[in-house]
C-alpha cells in the first residue's frame, strides 16, 4: 500500500483452457454474473468500439466484508488474447491490467489492479484494515478464478 489511498492488488489463476476460450469470457462482462459469484450484474452504459475500447460499464459486486461496490469500467486498451486494461471510477478508482499468456493448452492469467480508495472511511480505515481489505480481494477474486474454471468446464490453480 502507498500511503493510505492506494493499493496495489495483484491476482493469479492458471486456467486449463485455451487463451481463446479464456479471453472470450473475459471480454463479455454482462455474462459474468453467471459465473463469477460476487459479481451481482453488469450493465453496458456505452459502447465501444469492435474492440471494446471506449466501452464504459457499471459493474455491482459484492464482496466478503458487509459492504458492497459500485464502480464503471471504460475499457481502455484491448490487444486480443494477450492484454485488458480498464480504467474504474465510482467507489473505487483506479486501472485494472488483465494480462494473458498461452501455455499449451492453458492461460495463464494475471491480473493487476492499482485501485485508489474514494469513500472517506475507507481512507480513514486503511492503515488499520489494510490486511483485511486485500483478504477481501483475494477472496473474490479466488471465486472468480474457480467460477471461470467451470464456466468452462476446466480446471484451474487460483493463486490469489
Amino acid at each position: 500500500m502507498a500511503g493510505s489511498r492506494h493499493f496495489d492488488l495483484v491476482s493469479h489463476w492458471r486456467i486449463d483452457a485455451p487463451v481463446e476460450r479464456v479471453w472470450s469470457a473475459l471480454t463479455e462482462p454482462e455474462s459474468w454474473p453467471r459465473w463469477w459469484p460476487y459479481v451481482r450484474s453488469v450493465r453496458l452504459l456505452k459502447v465501444g468500439g469492435a474492440d471494446g475500447v471506449g466501452s464504459v460499464r457499471r459493474i455491482e459486486w459484492a464482496t466478503r466484508l458487509p459492504y458492497d461496490l459500485v464502480v464503471e469500467v471504460e475499457a481502455i486498451e484491448s490487444l486480443k488474447h494477450e492484454r485488458l486494461r480498464g480504467r474504474s471510477r465510482g467507489q473505487l478508482r483506479g486501472e485494472g491490467l488483465w494480462l494473458l499468456r498461452s501455455d499449451g493448452g492453458s492461460t495463464d492469467v494475471t491480473y493487476v489492479w492499482r485501485v485508489e480508495l474514494v469513500q472517506p472511511w475507507m481512507r480513514w480505515l486503511a492503515p488499520l484494515l489494510a490486511p483485511v481489505f486485500r483478504w477481501n480481494h483475494r477472496g473474490v477474486m479466488r471465486a472468480g478464478g474457480l467460477g471461470l474454471a467451470g464456466h468452462l468446464g476446466v480446471s484451474s490453480r487460483v493463486l490469489c
